[in-house]
């Protein structure tokens, strides 16, 4: 069985001569209900890269748990994020940037999605649980149930050293902050 502890994740050696050195990756990552996709999408089209949801890439037998009220455990989540890795590195080789919404919600999952390499950053979508909460009661459209909430809050571990949004403001409002605090260039 494989574990976090003490992952190596293989990444490609790149220079800044290679047409790839300029795409990056952008994840912008929070709790469920934190407004990661929405967010996501219209960074991607403001900024002309391309979106994935993380959620889009779990294996059949994860998103089952899920819908049934099970918790994920770091055991059903590392080929999500192997997964999820390797779509990043397809991205970065082909020189395209690619904006990523995805929980990772503990450090040991970010370190994996990122593999040590300084063109894959994070940006940290952050709420109360009420707020949140009263976000996953509106929704209808997705597997995971709003009681499995809970469950996230407490796996999550706040990143540090990365742009954190307070989520209450319009997504076009956190959208424009991204751009600006990270100094990104819309698309044309």
């Amino acid at each position: 069985m494989r574990t976090f502890t003490g992952c190596v994740m293989v990444t490609e050696p790149h220079t800044s001569a290679s047409p790839a050195a300029a795409a990056r990756v952008i994840v912008v990552m929070g709790v469920s209900g934190a407004g990661k996709t929405t967010v996501g999408q219209l960074l991607a089209e403001r900024l002309g890269w391309h979106f994935a949801d993380a959620d889009d890439h779990h294996p059949p037998e994860n998103v089952r748990k899920m819908a049934a009220g099970i918790p994920l455990n770091d055991e059903d989540r590392i080929p999500w994020l192997e997964r999820l890795h390797g779509l990043t590195r397809q991205h970065l080789r082909a020189g395209q940037s690619l904006v990523l919404a995805c929980s990772a919600l503990k450090s040991s999952y970010r370190d994996v999605l990122a593999a040590d390499d300084a063109r894959i950053g994070f940006v940290y979508l952050y709420g109360s649980f009420e707020l949140i909460y009263s976000r996953l009661e509106e929704r209808s459209d997705h597997y995971m149930p709003k009681e499995l909430l809970r469950s996230q809050f407490e796996a999550l571990e706040p990143p540090g050293g990365t742009l954190s949004l307070e989520v209450s403001p319009p997504a076009e409002e956190l959208v424009e902050e991204i751009i600006s605090r990270l100094e990104l260039q819309p698309a044309g």
